[in-house]
């Protein structure tokens, strides 16, 4: 199924939910900015899809319209499409594999196929086999489904957790005490957001480097001015630290995939001359915009803070040493015309 024609037709399922009276083919056509026929087809393959729409005839117009019961075992408050999208999405969930959250969502999903006629559900297929949910790189997180469960049972019911921790850059565990605020998944990777009673403030903590977690009987209270919004809004990804004005000079051969992303909320983008372009932020730390920064190579071009030209000019230099004996491999595939054009 092509993905106009399932846009199309999902507006007409949207249309029909939320007109009282139906609608005739016509208003279907210029609402859809089609022509009579393809309306009409539109709506013959979602008849033949199972959706209970019919016509009725009334001051000599036809009306295209749900059956009033149309709901098949839908409970309320759902609306029909809104079901569908729930099982559309399940894919996006395919990064909580082996999770406690994936064994809900199946079994959320399995009863919304029970709901719904074997048209329709052939009609899914179709729809899914159009379109493909995707995701970048994520955790196996099979091996944690059981700590998951315990962090989410202790943020539901306000209960602090102890457990061992070891952080990015120590090879020492230490031992916590947490008041769990959150579970947040950003970048393929499941964090903990709390106040830690050893550090005294709120931390973001990397659930796949917990340890011997255990719930203790401690109630706690979000301390009222927390925001989570607020916490994560200078974060270029989930760091917090020193807040930085970064620009960084896009080339004009990347200028179009990078200025049409927003990569962060404060970001500003300035046009130049040669088709490049200046994108700005105001970010909490330099690590992860570094990492940002290098996996555009050649492409990007630190203007400012120095401290940020200075952490990848060394990473780059830190590269270089890694590839010492690159010439002579190049110097080789020279002489039997090898050479790869990266480029391309």
């Amino acid at each position: 199924m092509r993905g106009d024609q399932l846009s199309r037709q999902w507006r007409i399922l949207r249309q029909l939910e939320v007109s009282k009276y139906g609608l005739t083919a016509n208003e279907i056509a210029e609402a859809g900015d089609v022509s009579l026929r393809t309306a009409y087809r539109d709506l013959g393959d979602l008849q033949l899809a199972g959706f209970p729409i019919f016509t009725e005839r009334a001051d000599k117009v036809t009306r295209w319209r749900f059956i009033d019961d149309y709901r098949f075992k839908i409970p309320e408050p759902f609306t029909l499409t809104e079901l569908l999208c729930l099982h559309l999405g399940g894919d996006l969930f395919n990064v909580f594999k082996g999770t406690v959250f994936q064994e809900s969502q199946k079994s959320l999903l399995d009863k919304i196929r029970g709901m719904l006629p074997s048209e329709t559900l052939a009609y899914l297929d179709r729809v899914r086999s159009a379109y493909q949910m995707g995701g970048g790189p994520c955790k196996d997180y099979s091996c944690f489904n059981e700590v998951i469960g315990q962090i989410n049972r202790a943020a539901a019911d306000r209960k602090t957790v102890e457990f061992g921790y070891w952080s990015l850059r120590s090879d020492k565990r230490t031992t916590r005490r947490v008041d769990p605020y959150k579970i947040w998944f950003c970048d393929g990777t499941i964090y903990l957001i709390g106040n830690c009673h050893l550090r005294k403030e709120v931390r973001t903590f990397v659930v796949d480097r917990v340890s011997m977690l255990r719930v203790s009987e401690d109630s706690f209270k979000i301390c009222e001015d927390f925001s989570f919004d607020d916490y994560v809004r200078h974060s270029f990804k989930v760091m917090q630290a020193e807040l930085y004005g970064v620009t960084v000079r896009i080339s004009p051969t990347w200028a179009r995939y990078i200025g049409e992303k927003i990569w962060h909320e404060s970001q500003r983008i300035q046009k130049l001359i040669d088709g490049g372009i200046e994108i700005s932020f105001k970010v909490a730390g330099l690590d992860e915009i570094r990492q940002w920064v290098l996996g555009m190579g050649p492409e990007a071009v630190v203007v400012e803070p120095a401290e940020l030209k200075v952490s990848v000019w060394r990473c780059l230099n830190q590269t270089l040493d890694h590839y010492k004996g690159v010439q002579a491999d190049v110097s080789e595939m020279v002489r039997f015309d090898q050479v790869p054009d990266i480029a391309s």
